[in-house]
């Protein structure tokens, strides 16, 4: 089969699209032809490569897959051929306490596709049959492939670790990433009054009009922490969502209200944020780490997609053959929502 693979990390001149072994389905797996597969900024990070990331060489990159099902295992029943389905990017043990409680995102051998375990940006990719989902009947396949990673991520974020509600305001940060856009419609989706942030006016008019941010600020041109107090009349934020590392980090702990909580499921700027401890102790503030969802999640997610209620932001649909050409787009930071690659 063809495949996105790296033999080595680095540059976009790693990017390989090239003939590889077709993947073994074991008797608990399910092999689907991948339709599409959308990108994430976690395809440039094992790329380049990262300290403690141990990948078997050619690798496959890819998380977010949206296929049909062409053959399954002897041990999976109930999941027929020709199914349209999406695939959950965590794979875990299934018999830890945390998978078997429903937190398989906490497991120790828990993987993401792409990351440390075979991805999908290929022809056919075999998965458990747990990391199976029914696909929304309303969404194409480059639509779908929108959905998994980021929308899971997001959900956790907000719903499982913020405990979001009602009324409550949130700042989004990076509203044109994949988190960004996705915990903009999870935050409105609970009532919430949102604040969201991005480096140009059309991004920040995008998230208006199309993902019902509440108000908008330009990080290049105004300063967030002082927006955000005109606009909350010096109260400061609810909950925080944030992926940006280190360059925001001390301006995110000064936004926050009494009791306000700060999720961090990203470093893109760096690793070391610098905070005074003050603050988190005299305003009751919580950070909290967030790394994807559980299974469970993503189902919660499917229903509100499936009703219309939640939204894939679909960028741009390249060939897997200009792989490369994605990666420059989306370092380049000039994207709204994900690029989507197709089998070429």
């Amino acid at each position: 089969m063809k495949a996105v693979v790296i033999y080595e990390h680095g540059g976009v001149d790693k990017l390989k699209y090239d003939e590889i072994p077709d993947p073994v389905v074991r008797a608990g797996d399910v092999l689907v032809q991948v339709k599409a597969c959308a990108m994430n900024h976690l395809d440039i990070w094992v790329r380049k490569g990262f300290p403690g990331l141990k990948v078997k060489y050619p690798h496959i990159l890819g998380s977010d897959v949206a296929g049909v099902v062409v053959s399954v295992g002897d041990d999976v029943k109930g999941i027929e051929l020709g199914t349209p389905v999406m695939v959950s990017p965590g794979i875990s043990c299934g018999r830890c306490v945390y998978c078997l409680s429903g937190r398989d995102n906490l497991c120790r051998e828990y993987a993401i596709l792409g990351e440390n375990c075979p991805g999908g940006c290929a022809e056919y990719v075999s998965v458990p049959k747990e990391n199976i989902l029914p696909m929304p009947k309303n969404l194409s396949f480059e639509e779908a492939a929108c959905i998994p990673l980021v929308f899971l991520t997001a959900w956790h974020m907000l719903v499982t670790r913020a405990q979001i509600k009602p009324g409550e305001v949130v700042l989004v940060h990076a509203a044109g990433s994949g988190v960004g856009s996705a915990a903009i419609q999870i935050a409105k989706l609970f009532g919430a009054t949102v604040i969201t942030t991005a480096g140009t006016d059309e991004k920040l008019e995008k998230a208006k009009n199309l993902l019902g941010a509440d108000y908008c600020i330009n990080y290049k041109t105004q300063d967030f922490v002082a927006e955000v107090r005109k606009i909350t009349e010096k109260r400061g934020v609810d909950i925080i969502i944030d992926h940006t590392g280190d360059v925001n980090w001390e301006k995110n702990i000064l936004s926050l209200t009494m009791g306000g909580r700060m999720v961090v499921c990203g470093a893109t700027s760096g690793y070391e944020g610098k905070t005074d401890i003050r603050y988190v102790f005299f305003r009751r503030l919580s950070i909290l780490g967030s790394t994807m969802g559980s299974k469970g999640d993503l189902f919660e997610v499917v229903k509100h997609v499936e009703s219309g209620r939640l939204k894939p932001v679909l960028h741009k649909v390249l060939p897997m053959s200009q792989v490369a050409e994605g990666h420059r787009l989306m370092e380049s930071r000039d994207v709204f929502g994900k690029i989507v690659l197709i089998p070429s």
